[in-house]
Formats: structure tokens, C-alpha cells, sequence
């Protein structure tokens, strides 16, 4: 199967990833040519496609810049960014896509998955392309091969398969009420797809239900969440941008229903939903930041460097959610953490 390739190849090519730092404070990760901090005499000027705005895009992006930043590469002095976002409107993505394939940049990058494909699609072959916050890139045909991407494309995957399966079997082994997990999704975006059918792996495992209520965009969603009440005993959300952007109504709707929720991404459980199994979106962006470094000081072709994914994983707890979706956190549940001062949120 597709997919089971593209998690082979992301757990072989982690273990070269180039990894980010684990607090934002500390953003010089690595040491030497790159990250030397001073001033590049030379002026660049990049373009960012951002699928739309939600925390983990913007920490991804925010991470990015930071790198350059680090490695004397700063908006303002040196460098000129023409940042788009589509708001998660189609046709404003390859609006968006032509309009910076049109210009002149030295590097490109997409964030999320229809940015990225877009910029891919609409770029030529002399553009260096980096991508992140993209769940399968080749699935979503952004790369051909995940060690040898070749062309001009190559970047970081947002998705470990391990944070599923990890946080499905969490509800599982500490949520023995819960038989049936309810899922906001918008099945036209391959990434949650993707997602969504390693969870429902990882359940059948177990005796869980996956009850799906879907979504085709973002005004939906509250309707959605509030459809699996009663029909459910947890709510959970993948990678999905259009529910993402919502995300607030179905924290308001776990709270008045006190329903277990659980998401894909730290910066979820941040806001407001119980518990996940993940990393910061900013270290990832930085990781890519890394690997923009790489490209414009030391003229590296992004086609010659592997897809990389995060592979520093921690389960996530909020505290103040729990209390707020009647959860009881347990000791059993706090021993899960490995780091309870950074990922058990008071």
C-alpha cells in the first residue's frame, strides 16, 4: 500500500532528520556555517504560500523564519518575503501559486498540503521548492521519492504515524468508556484522509468505533461537532485545515457536553483540547528553516536532500481542559508524559 511505503521511508530518513531545538527560546539548534547569526551580505528573496491561518501553520511559518534568521538571513535587512494565504479557498491557492511562479524568488515554500502542491504545479524546474505541514507528500505527488525527491522539491512531513497510533492506544488503555470515537473531517483534504485511516487501525485494534461526521469547509464544523453529541463518547480531529480553523466551536462543544477531545497537533490541546501525541509546529518549520539555509547560502538543490519528519514525540495533557470536559487526569495518565514540565499544560 501506498501509505504503508511512505511510513517505511519517513522512519528510515528520521533517523538523519535534521532536528529543531525543543523550546522556542532556544532557536539556534545547530552550530556551525549555517547558523553563524551574522549578517549574509547577499540580499534573497523568498515567497510563502500558507494554506490558511490556524497556530500550526503560523508556528510553522514563524519557526521558518526564525532559522533564517538565525543563520543571518533577516526579513527586513537582507531579506524581502512576499507571504500569501489562501484562507483556505481553492481558488485563491492557485491564484496564489501562479502569482509567485510568475515572480522571481529564490526559494519557494507551501505550507500545508494543497499550498504545496499548488507551488509545485505552477513553479518550473529552476526554483528550489521546500514544503512543510504537509501530512503525505507523495500521496499528495509533491515528491516521487521520499530519500531521492529529485527535481527541485524536497522539505519535512508533519505526520509520525507513531503519534496515532500512540494517542489512539492512550484512549484506548486510559478511556475504557470510551467505544465510540467521534471524527470532524474534511475527507477532501488527503492529509486527514491519511490520518484518519491510521486512527481507524489503531481503533479496530481495540473495539473502537470511528464515527465520522463530515464537513466540505470550515463554516460547518460546529454544526458537525455538535451532530456527534450523544452518538459519541470522545471527539477527535486530525490535520485537517478546515477543521482546524474552527477548532474553538468544538472545544466550546466538548466543554458544555464535557466529551473527551483529543487532536493531532500540540497547538490544539494549547487552545483547548485534552490530550495529543505530537511536537511543536514550530520546531518543525524550523527544521525546514534549516533546510532553506542550506539552499540559499551553501547552494544546495532541494531534489538532493531526503524528506525528513519530526520524530520527537511526548504526549501533551492540559489540565485546564480536563477540567473543563469532566475528565479525571489520573497518575496513570501523567506517568505517559516523558516531559511533564513542558507537556503537562497547567
Amino acid at each position: 500500500m501506498k501509505t504503508k511505503k511512505l511510513w517505511l521511508g519517513l522512519s528510515l530518513c528520521a533517523m538523519l532528520a535534521v532536528t529543531a531545538c525543543g523550546t522556542n527560546n532556544n532557536k539556534g539548534a545547530d552550530s556551525g556555517s549555517t547558523n553563524s547569526g551574522k549578517a549574509d551580505s547577499k540580499t534573497y528573496k523568498i515567497a510563502i504560500s500558507q494554506y490558511v491561518e490556524h497556530p500550526s501553520l503560523d508556528a510553522t511559518r514563524e519557526g521558518f523564519l526564525a532559522a533564517l534568521k538565525d543563520a543571518g538571513i533577516v526579513e527586513g535587512k537582507n531579506l524581502k518575503v512576499d507571504l500569501e494565504n489562501a484562507q483556505a479557498d481553492s481558488s485563491n491557492n492557485l491564484s496564489i501559486a501562479q502569482k509567485i511562479a510568475a515572480d522571481k524568488n529564490d526559494l519557494v515554500l507551501g505550507i500545508a498540503t494543497p499550498s504545496a502542491q499548488a507551488v509545485v504545479q505552477a513553479e518550473g524546474k529552476d526554483t528550489p521548492i521546500l514544503f512543510a505541514a504537509v501530512t503525505d507528500p507523495l500521496d499528495a505527488k509533491i515528491v516521487k521519492d521520499l530519500d531521492h525527491p529529485g527535481g527541485n522539491v524536497s522539505g519535512a512531513s508533519d505526520t509520525n504515524p507513531e503519534a496515532i497510533t500512540r494517542l489512539m492506544t492512550f484512549i484506548a488503555e486510559q478511556f475504557p468508556n470510551v467505544k465510540k470515537l467521534g471524527l470532524i473531517i474534511n475527507e477532501g483534504e488527503p492529509n486527514a484522509v491519511v490520518m484518519a485511516n491510521i486512527a481507524k487501525t489503531e481503533l479496530d485494534k481495540h473495539g473502537i468505533e470511528l464515527v465520522k461526521a463530515a464537513i466540505t469547509n470550515t463554516s460547518e464544523v460546529k454544526q458537525a461537532a455538535e451532530s456527534l453529541v450523544g452518538r459519541v463518547d470522545a471527539l477527535y480531529i486530525t490535520l485537517d485545515n478546515s477543521v482546524v480553523s474552527a477548532v474553538d466551536t468544538i472545544i466550546q462543544t466538548a466543554n458544555d457536553n464535557k466529551i473527551p477531545f483529543f487532536s493531532a497537533d500540540r497547538d490544539t490541546v494549547e487552545k483547548g483540547a485534552f490530550a495529543t501525541v505530537g511536537f511543536k509546529y514550530y520546531d518543525h518549520g524550523y527544521q525546514v528553516g534549516h533546510m532553506a539555509v542550506e539552499v540559499l547560502k551553501n547552494g544546495k538543490n532541494p531534489g538532493d536532500m531526503k524528506v525528513t519528519m519530526q520524530e520527537k514525540l511526548d504526549l501533551i495533557l492540559n489540565l485546564k481542559a480536563a477540567a473543563a470536559q469532566g475528565i479525571e487526569v489520573t497518575d496513570a495518565m501523567k506517568a505517559k508524559v516523558s516531559d511533564p514540565d513542558t507537556n503537562i499544560i497547567q
